[in-house]
């Protein structure tokens, strides 16, 4: 399959037809998110408070099937941008393996620390039982979950974005319609709660993952499962090398939610709630961005490898302009119509105003996360994991210290402020990197 379109077809058609069906994929995948949250919360506020709050552990999950996966997708699409098919095959294949078995691990782990986890949020036996119902079946699938990220990750780096498009929404279908279904019981199934939630994610990720396997075993793409006993130890490193960091920014949210949750549930448990639901909010600006930044990662790799870092800019404008634009469309709806979008989630009129002003306050940092988000997504592309990691680490960690200042020294609703002021610094950092670590090299090399 020739991959030649990624450096010679003109930047802007190409990055719309690499992003586009990623930004389709990421929005139905936030959309059966936030249906299965819908439902949850029509179950019981207190089951939406549960999901809530085993979230971070959830994520942490995701975090290490897309990391690892964006590390193998990199230098997949490295290998094959400079003509190295052999190292391409042998990527491929030990990413393959290593995810199932990273799978295996982490649901062994999260199994023995989410009781005392769910635990450290609220004393309620009622959610802590919801939480550990719920999570159980979701982390039962962590190696299904992991497999798929992989060999999604793997398909992208040939530029099949819309068969991954297709491979995920066919999950993601599933899921929206087994979701009523099993949490609320029809006909001759019964009514399951968050258990049925649980299990529909679980089922809609296992016809997600046999979709992408028999995509991958049937089409013609330029990568094959091949494994020689020599030399893997070196590609291992790289795979690691890229995807550690890489899991690591998708974990940080995690964490930031956890220590969030401490400072929050301190003054009353509706905040956590509150911040559940911005989450589940958030996730269709934020995917939609990711999912451009999905699309254009596999360009940027193959155009470092075949040594067109013009071409790499001139992507890097381009996404960042798209951008921008989600998220002044995303300012907007959070400006105009915040109790609206809160309503979504709660049937507490005080709970949808308190939560109204917290999107209020927390949207005056979208446009500018643009910058962070698009930054270190360029940065994993280049194959430079330590400094998208730093621009996580400042956008994740950062807050926390600002976020327990502000509601020390004032109150838990100005907890809310510390995202936008994160979010500027980590702004200007990631500028000063990219200028640094890339531009000013690539300015270099062109004299």
């Amino acid at each position: 399959m020739d991959q030649t379109f990624m450096k010679e077809k003109p930047i802007l058609p190409l990055v719309l037809k690499m992003a586009l069906p990623m930004v389709i994929s990421m929005l139905v995948n936030s959309l059966y998110n936030i249906i299965d949250s819908f439902f949850v919360s029509q179950f019981s506020e207190n089951a939406m408070t549960a999901i809530s709050i085993v979230y971070p552990l959830q994520n942490l999950a995701n975090a290490v099937g897309v990391g690892f996966g964006i590390g193998v997708n990199a230098t997949v699409a490295y290998y094959l941008g400079a003509n190295n098919g052999r190292a391409a095959n042998r990527s491929a294949t030990l990413g393959i393996l290593l995810s199932a078995l990273h799978g295996i691990v982490l649901a062994g782990i999260c199994v023995l620390c989410t009781r005392p986890f769910i635990f450290l949020f609220t004393d309620s036996e009622e959610i802590a039982t919801y939480g550990i119902k719920y999570f159980y079946v979701v982390i039962a699938f962590a190696p299904v979950l992991t497999l798929g990220m992989m060999f999604e990750k793997l398909l992208q780096a040939t530029g099949r974005m819309k068969t991954t498009m297709f491979c995920m929404a066919i999950g993601a279908i599933a899921n929206i319609f087994l979701d009523p279904l099993f949490i609320f019981g029809a006909g001759v199934i019964p009514e399951m709660g968050v258990f049925g939630a649980a299990f529909a994610t679980g089922i809609g990720q296992t016809l997600s993952l046999i979709g992408y396997i028999v995509v991958f075993l049937i089409a013609k793409i330029p990568i094959r499962l091949r494994m020689e006993h020599r030399g893997e130890e070196k590609i291992c490193r790289k795979l690691y090398l890229l995807g550690i960091p890489a899991s690591l920014n998708m974990a940080l949210p995690s964490f930031m939610i956890m220590f969030l949750n401490m400072i929050l549930s301190a003054f009353a448990e509706v905040y956590v709630l509150i911040l559940g639901i911005y989450y589940k909010l958030q996730t269709f600006l934020y995917f939609t961005i990711n999912g451009i930044v999905q699309g254009i990662r596999p360009l940027v790799s193959y155009n470092l490898g075949a040594e067109r870092n013009d071409r790499v800019i001139g992507i890097f404008k381009v996404t960042l302009l798209l951008s921008f634009i989600v998220m002044v469309i995303g300012t907007i709806l959070c400006l105009v119509c915040p109790v609206q979008l809160m309503g979504i989630f709660t049937n507490t009129p005080q709970t949808a105003e308190q939560g109204a002003i917290a999107l209020r306050v927390i949207s005056a940092g979208f446009i500018v996360s643009a910058v962070s988000v698009v930054i270190s997504g360029t940065f994993e592309g280049l194959g430079k994991g330590l400094p998208s990691l730093v621009i996580s680490l400042l956008r994740y960690i950062a807050i926390l210290p600002i976020a327990f200042l502000m509601s020390y020294l004032f109150q838990a609703v100005c907890v809310w402020n510390s995202f936008w002021v994160t979010e500027l610094i980590s702004a200007i950092v990631s500028c000063v990197l990219f200028w640094f670590c890339f531009v000013k090299k690539s300015l270099n090399k062109a004299k």
